[in-house]
């Protein structure tokens, strides 16, 4: 079961905008925001990039690491590495990205080992390494930089009382857009606005308030079983 105390490793065939391999846990002592996307997704491309680009400027390195993961799971033959590599160039998408690992005719590995369900998302890990937010949908910039300060408050040893704490505050502070429209869908894809899902993550004694839900634009968002 996936559990995000411990959260595995991006699973990449290869780094574009990087010289060497990155991975979370040389990045541990920092924020660190993965932002999930796929070429062929409109969203991906108006919203997620973009906002991970401004992220990217808004946060000193040595603080926050912005990394992208891109992870093609439909449509293969018009998401090349080729492909995305000439999309990074030629849009001037300067961050490091991670090309997700084939598993054959399946979804690939870092989508399956993060029960990740469609793109555009994103995912927050804090100081520690723990995974602490996971967005499927696009994320308003106040709200993700909202976010990102929290973390960014806590020390890198921070008890999780102090954790807990800052995230009800938050909690408290910040307007939920679900709030107003909350609703179910029939559709094998959503529209951005309910994808609410629980990992049903054991915490044991600890409760961590991990948020793992959608605060989506509208439009669309791509998932396995997507009928467009």
């Amino acid at each position: 079961m996936f559990n995000p105390e411990r959260p595995p490793e991006i699973i990449a065939q290869r780094w574009l905008n990087s010289e060497t391999k990155r991975t979370l846990k040389a990045e541990k002592g920092k924020v660190v925001v993965v932002a999930i996307w796929q070429l062929i997704c409109p969203g991906s491309l108006k919203f997620g990039l973009p906002q991970a680009m401004r992220l990217r400027n808004a946060f000193e390195d040595s603080e926050v690491t912005v990394f992208a993961l891109h992870m093609p799971f439909e449509r293969l033959d018009e998401q090349t590495p080729e492909k995305v590599e000439a999309y990074l160039s030629e849009n001037g998408i300067t961050i490091p990205v991670a090309l997700d690992k084939p598993d054959g005719d399946g979804l690939p590995e870092t989508m399956k080992a993060y029960e990740l369900q469609g793109t555009p998302a994103l995912l927050l890990f804090d100081r520690q390494g723990r995974l602490r937010r996971h967005y499927l949908g696009a994320v308003d910039d106040f709200r993700l930089g909202a976010e990102v300060m929290a973390l960014l408050i806590e020390d890198k040893d921070s008890p999780r009382e102090m954790s807990i704490a800052l995230e009800r505050k938050l909690a408290a502070a910040l307007v939920d857009p679900e709030a107003h429209h909350h609703h179910e869908h029939g559709d094998e894809c959503g529209c951005g606005h309910d994808h609410d899902h629980d990992h049903g993550h054991d915490h044991g004694h600890h409760h961590h308030d991990d948020d793992h839900a959608a605060h989506g634009e509208p439009g669309h968002v791509h998932g396995p079983g997507c009928k467009h």
